[in-house]
């Protein structure tokens, strides 16, 4: 419109002015008008040959005028405003061939710099063939050749630069499914118990859930353990242990000897694998490793090797090294003494519940027990159990508390076939509140122990309604004791060991190996609480995935439920808290009946519709509020899980500090 000195007025083909600065001018044109300048332009830019177009320009600067003119121009002649315009989009279209070096200016790329970027562009266009070519046959539902080294990155940690991924992601977009379901339907996953297995395992075990070879560390137990037979004491006692059928390891067993003077000195027996190797051996290191025994259904991972265990382990007939915690017990059942000792026990019987619970239950102690193995001694430690809740202020689990077991018959190694069965049983029982009790007077009395010599420990505390683990003595009000160590499972627990460690050492009067606020406690401590709540995410993410293969072995539609809050339900006969959208506004303890719609094993979903109300309580009916139960929305608490390989129900209402 105008033309000054320095600047331009110019009007643009959408009819908006704007003021140009002249040194931003590249071109000056006549004709055509702009907007037929631009099409002409672009279409005649299309038809330029790009390399040909690299061998025409010389190998200095210049600018798209002066290459328009070689190009275009005919014996001298100019450029057209079309064609330089047309030969400007051109080299601005070709960043590989030519480099910009500044307003209306460019140089050719050298050869060997164009070539490596020729390579690089073609094997983006490859890439991108490849990718389509995936997607489509993911489409399919026909898993590429090249996924399956790379399962394990695309089903848990996907790396978006990969093609595979991208071809993973794009073909979920057309198909609507999850990357887990697309893949599944491609047969890359075997089952969905191996998925969720792999998944913990590829985070917590990378290498394997084997031990690796340690026969010089067993033999330097093994020699150990016979120089412990040398010297050790020998107790006068019958140890008996009380566990589920398939415990393997044993790490507590009791005694009990009537006094002459009257009332009884109950043995409280803790395996001791402390005596057999140090923090700062190989051994110890694998167990700071693992820090904990890891249970599922079916199976589990331990926490220190078999052959390690079976030397530790309480078994029967054997004399087995242990610590040991002597309780005189008056005839009121009151503890007037106690003292710990390092010392081989004889153990004389492995009982096992399926045995017991016929014969040791509350109507039996009602009636009055028959006459069978340890029935005298498991009827007076079931009265010192009693003393001792009492004396905690504490009362025995309510009726309708129960816990789960679960039976894998089959090879989990195709999990598909495999049956399960989940049974019931009410928890605390005699043989519950009986092994529970105890184990809370051992952790109770070790700690304060700890505490009046001033040596370092790991303290399991509760206030104000938090659990959590801490170096300094402090009170567990759920159990209403002082200070409460966790040392009664050092076969499963690397708390447990630690502590085992330091309370040798206090025994001998030898130097603790943890220091007070050392960094070795401290990171113990830390990691043992973050991998402990891994594990137990683990077992009830494992515990949720066998409850929905138990409701499609048995091909349910329908299922019972107790409501529990809103819109949450306890099914029946399962560990398993579910929300049911549906549900009316209905006060807990009610009773309802719900109509199965879908599961998903991979995904562990479940969706439930109400059907119909089967009962409702009655004013001041007891709301049954403590059944273990998995949800995904509302989990329990990483403790309230029973497993069948794992402790009794006894040991875990001690553990979950109930």
């Amino acid at each position: 419109m105008t033309d000054n000195d320095t600047s331009l007025q110019v009007e643009a083909v959408s009819g908006k002015r704007l003021k140009v600065k002249a040194a931003n001018v590249l071109l000056r044109f006549q004709t055509p008008a702009p907007g037929e300048l631009l099409g002409q332009a672009e279409a005649l830019a299309a038809d330029i040959d790009t390399p040909f177009l690299w061998e025409c320009a010389g190998e200095g600067e210049f600018t798209f005028a002066e290459l328009a003119d070689e190009y275009f121009g005919d014996n001298g002649s100019k450029a057209s405003a079309t064609e330089a315009a047309a030969l400007l989009f051109a080299l601005h279209a070709a960043p590989i061939y030519f480099h910009r070096k500044g307003k209306g200016r460019f140089r050719k790329a050298p050869p060997d710099i164009l070539a490596a970027a020729l390579a690089g562009l073609e094997k983006k266009r490859q890439q991108a063939l490849a990718i389509e070519r995936m997607a489509d046959e993911l489409t399919a539902f026909t898993l590429p050749p090249e996924f399956p080294p790379l399962l394990d990155m695309l089903l848990y940690q996907p790396d978006r630069n990969r093609s595979e991924t991208k071809a993973l992601e794009a073909a979920c977009a057309r198909t609507g499914l999850s990357p887990t379901c697309l893949l599944a339907r491609c047969g890359a996953i075997p089952s969905p118990y191996a998925y969720h297995l792999r998944r913990f395992l590829r985070e917590y075990f990378p290498r394997g859930v084997g031990f690796p070879a340690a026969q010089p560390e067993i033999e330097a137990v093994d020699a150990s353990l016979a120089a412990l037979a040398e010297t050790l004491p020998r107790a006068d006692v019958r140890a008996f242990s009380i566990d589920d059928a398939a415990t393997t390891e044993i790490d507590d067993a009791f005694s009990l000897t009537p006094l002459a003077e009257g009332g009884w000195r109950v043995g409280i027996h803790i395996a001791a694998p402390g005596l057999g190797f140090a923090p700062d051996s190989p051994l110890g290191a694998l167990a700071r490793e693992r820090l904990s025994t890891v249970y599922m259904p079916g199976d589990k991972i331990t926490m220190l090797p078999n052959a390690l265990v079976e030397r530790f382990t309480l078994r029967q007939g054997h004399d087995c090294p242990t610590l040991s915690l002597y309780l005189t017990v008056a005839q009121d059942f009151s503890i007037t003494a106690h003292e710990s000792r390092i010392e081989r026990v004889p153990v004389v019987a492995n009982l096992r519940h399926h045995d017991l619970e016929p014969l040791f239950n509350a109507q039996m102690l009602a009636t009055g027990l028959d006459d069978f193995p340890f029935a005298s001694e498991l009827s007076i430690l079931w009265q010192l159990a009693q003393a001792c809740l009492a004396r905690r202020g504490k009362t025995a689990a309510a009726q309708g508390d129960r816990d789960y077991s679960f039976h894998i018959e089959g090879d989990l190694a195709d999990a598909q076939a495999c049956r399960v069965t989940i049974t019931e049983r009410p928890r605390g029982s005699p043989l519950d509140t009986l092994v529970s009790e105890l184990m809370i007077v051992a952790n109770s009395l070790w700690g304060n122990l700890f505490a009046d010599n001033g040596i370092a420990a790991i303290y399991r505390a509760q206030s104000a309604g938090k659990v959590r683990l801490t170096t300094a003595p402090q009170a567990h009000e759920g159990l209403g004791v002082a200070q409460y160590a966790w040392s009664s499972s050092p076969l499963r627990r690397y708390v447990d060991l630690l502590n085992q460690w330091q309370l040798i050492a206090c025994l001998r009067g030898d130097p603790p190996p943890f220091k007070p606020k050392s960094d070795l406690l401290y990171a113990a401590l830390r990691d043992f609480e973050l991998t402990y709540a891994a594990y137990a995410d683990f077992q009830r993410t494992m515990e949720r995935y066998w409850c929905l293969r138990w409701l499609h072995q048995e091909a349910r539609t329908t299922i019972d439920a107790t409501v529990r809050r809103d819109e949450l339900v306890k099914l029946d006969g399962l560990p398993l808290l579910q929300r049911i959208a549906s549900l009316p506004a209905l006060p807990p303890g009610s009773r309802v009946r719900l109509d199965i719609d879908s599961s998903d094993l991979l995904t562990l979903a479940l969706t439930c519709r109400y059907r119909e109300t089967l009962e409702t309580p009655s004013n001041g009916a007891r709301q049954d509020e403590h059944d273990t139960g998995s949800t995904i929305d509302d989990p329990p608490s990483p403790e309230q899980t029973t497993w069948e390989q794992q402790k009794p129900p006894v040991l875990l209402m001690e553990t979950a500090d109930v």
